[in-house]
Formats: C-alpha cells, structure tokens, sequence
C-alpha cells in the first residue's frame, strides 16, 4: 500500500468517480447523426446545463433548445437556453420551464430529432402537473415523500402519475420527431423509467400502484390529487405507445462505471477494490450497521477480504426523518456507521452524494476516522444522539470532516468506500 494518507486517498477515490460521469466525457460519444431537419435540445437535472454545454462543443451544425438545472447548477451556453429551478421540492421556474420546453418540441415533423439531456434532479426541476393538480398540491406531497422513508422507485411512480412530462408523456407530444434520450443515472438499478421520472420512456406503473404506495407510507393526500389517481386520469404512456416508436435511450454515465473509476484508484494505491454494490437501497442508518459488520470481519478476521482493501458501494439509501437535525442520506449512513464501528482501529470512510448535495445542505458528505467518535466526544457531542435526531451534518461539521465540492455538475447518486488498512495481528 502506498504512503498516501487514508483520508486523502478516500477523497482521490470519490474526485474518480464523480469525474468518470461528467458530461464533457461521456456525452460526445453519443451524439445522433444530423438530421434532415432541426436539432432540439431539451433536457432536466442537475446535469442537463453541463451535458448541454458539452453537446454545444461537440455538434458541428445548428441547434436550438432549453434545458432545467438546479440553482446555482448552470453552465454558460450559446444556443441552448438555461433554466435554474429547485430541488428536491419544486417551484415555480421548474414549472414554467417544462410549460416552455413542451412548447419547443410542440408542431414537429419526421424529418427533426429532439435530443433529450436528462441527469438526476429532473423528476423535481422539471415539474408541471397534470391539469386539476396544482405546485401547491405536488409541493406537499414531495415533502411527504421524502421524509417517508419511500425509495426513490416508489416516489417516482407516484410522481410519474401526476405529471404532464413524466412517465413517457414528453416523448409523446415529442411526436412524430425522432427522440434520443441521454441518461446520467442516479437510480438504483439503472431504470430509464425512474431516471427524472422517464419522460421520454414508457411507464408499466399505473395509477393503482401508486395509491397503493401512497397507502404504504401513510401519506394523506389532498382531495385533487386523489381524485386523478383514482379516476386514472394520471395514467401513464405505456411502453407499446405508437408515439414512442421512433425515441432512443442511452445511458451514458451509470454508478457502477464511478465505482469502477474509484476502483482504478485503490489499485493504483495498491489497496485491493471490492464493489459490494452499485445499487444499494434501505434506511441508511441500517445500511451502514451492515457495512460495519462486514468491514468489523475483514479488519479483525481478514475475511472475507484481506487488508489492505476498500468496500466500494453505491446507490440511494433512505431516511425516515424523526428529529430535526442536519441531515442527509450519506452522513447518516457515515454517523450509523461510525457508531457500530466503535473505534475500530485503521478503519476509515466516506461517504458522499456524487451531485454535491447530501439532503438539503450544499455538502456532499463527510468523512470518518479511527477517532471520531473519540474526538467527538472531547467536544460533548453525543453521536448516538446525533444519530437520533438525523443530525449527520450537524455532527461532522463540527468536527471539520465534512466533505464539500459544490456543484459537480453531475449526478450518480451515493459513494460509499470504507478503506481498511492493516491486516488483523
């Protein structure tokens, strides 16, 4: 192993992995030919205006086109217009800007292809309600969501049921022009339909799954919402839509390639990789008991693995919210973590979402040592009690171990490594 600090070479791993998704690198090799007609370029996440701007480099004729970022997300263009909206709960920019693009691609013909640019973020920055919903309702009930403890899978379906864009209705007023849908994924499993809620792909879901989901987490809804659920008024485009006929799908930049690029840098460190998943799911702070129990077995049994080597994950874990702490899904996970951990010697982590934004706080992640817990205790923070009350940020800023990028224009999803690195005596 190399003499390169634990620390260091823990954020050398996660630099990797958000490099290996931007779009500079992984949107060139996708383009579409030239068509006869015109070229639009749509798009919505926390990637489109990087993947836009990337798409302006590397396309030699015409274009015209909008895409939605989240604040402070946005990439000079010149032919591209950029829209900064929020997320995860949306606003009304978000909504006037899906109104804007549906007009774009309004009136098209055979000869003209959209090319649609979507990255993770888009279910939330791209947000125009089915007719009878209002901001107001969708607001609310993203709120619910996410502190339900839903998968991200789950909110989607719902989210897909009450949209104008989403669930392949993008595609469908797209029609008759050739669609080419670019996806940046943040989702578990890699699902287009999941990716920004698929609106240019067809959606099996229907509107029966989603009040069943609704029913699942205890989420009242208000009466307009339920009333388009239960009528099937928000029924999805289905995958054998005529309208979907001619629309393309390409996943460009996915966890797993991050995963692998992190790994390429534990090698190079002479530290011995071990991707135990891309596309792990559940409450975070039950993610992290696991992943100590397995780190706890290789640091004092060198098995399954042997020392040095680094736990490499990925995916979108969930909080049930219950205090009203700092936090997000990657510290959660980190402060669960460090507590099951209890000390143990040379084991250290991070832990961080890949867009830079861990829950609400413009902070990726952070960072855990063989003394946290010992550290923070000397300052009278209690982290079960942190844990408790979903403080994770809270916690790890006072300690200096938070991990900060700011935007990285990209997004594929979480990066767990856990870095063990002496073999047990």
């Amino acid at each position: 192993m190399s003499t390169t600090p634990p620390r260091q070479l823990l954020q050398a791993m996660f630099n990797a992995a958000v490099e290996a998704a931007q779009p500079a690198h992984c949107v060139p090799p996708h383009l579409p030919p030239a068509p006869r007609g015109r070229l639009i370029v749509i798009g919505a996440g926390k990637a489109s205006a990087a993947m836009a701007r990337a798409v302006e480099d590397n396309w030699p004729g015409p274009l015209s086109g909008l895409v939605v970022t989240r604040y402070g997300y946005a990439v000079p263009c010149e032919r591209v217009g950029i829209v900064e909206a929020a997320h995860p709960v949306p606003d009304a920019a978000g909504m006037d800007a899906a109104r804007r693009i549906l007009a774009l691609v309004g009136g098209l013909s055979a000869d003209d292809t959209v090319l649609c640019l979507i990255s993770g973020g888009g279910s939330a920055l791209m947000a125009l309600p089915l007719l009878g919903v209002t901001l107001e309702d969708k607001q609310a009930l993203n709120r619910e969501l996410l502190k339900s403890g839903a998968s991200i899978g789950e909110m989607n379906c719902v989210r897909r049921h009450l949209s104008a864009v989403k669930g392949g209705r993008l595609a469908a007023a797209c029609f008759p022009a050739k669609v080419v849908t670019l996806l940046i994924s943040d989702v578990p499993g890699d699902r287009p339909s999941d990716i920004a809620s698929g609106p240019t792909v067809g959606d099996a879901s229907t509107c029966d799954d989603a009040l069943a989901i609704v029913r699942r987490y205890g989420i009242v809804l208000p009466e307009r919402i339920r009333a388009v659920l239960e009528s099937g008024r928000g029924e999805s485009i289905k995958p054998d839509d005529a309208r979907l006929a001619n629309t393309q799908t390409h996943l460009i930049a996915t966890p797993q390639m991050a995963l692998e690029a992190a790994a390429q840098v534990a090698r190079a460190a002479g530290v011995t990789p071990h991707i135990l998943g891309d596309s792990i799911e559940g409450e975070a702070r039950d993610v992290g008991k696991v992943m100590a129990g397995i780190a706890l077995q290789v640091a004092q049994r060198g098995q399954p693995f042997t020392p040095p080597c680094v736990l490499l994950s990925g995916g979108e874990t969930t909080v049930t919210v219950r205090g009203d702490g700092r936090g997000g899904r990657n510290v959660e996970f980190l402060l669960a973590l460090g507590v099951a951990l209890d000390g143990q010697a040379a084991t250290h982590a991070l832990a961080g979402d890949t867009d830079g934004v861990d829950g609400l706080e413009e902070i990726a992640g952070a960072y855990l040592a063989p003394d946290t817990l010992q550290r923070a205790w000397a300052r009278g923070l209690r982290p079960k009690d942190s844990l408790d009350n979903n403080d994770g940020h809270g916690f790890f800023q006072a300690l200096g171990d938070s991990v900060v990028t700011g935007p990285t224009l990209t997004n594929v999803n979480d990066f767990r490594a856990i870095l063990i690195t002496d073999a047990p005596a």
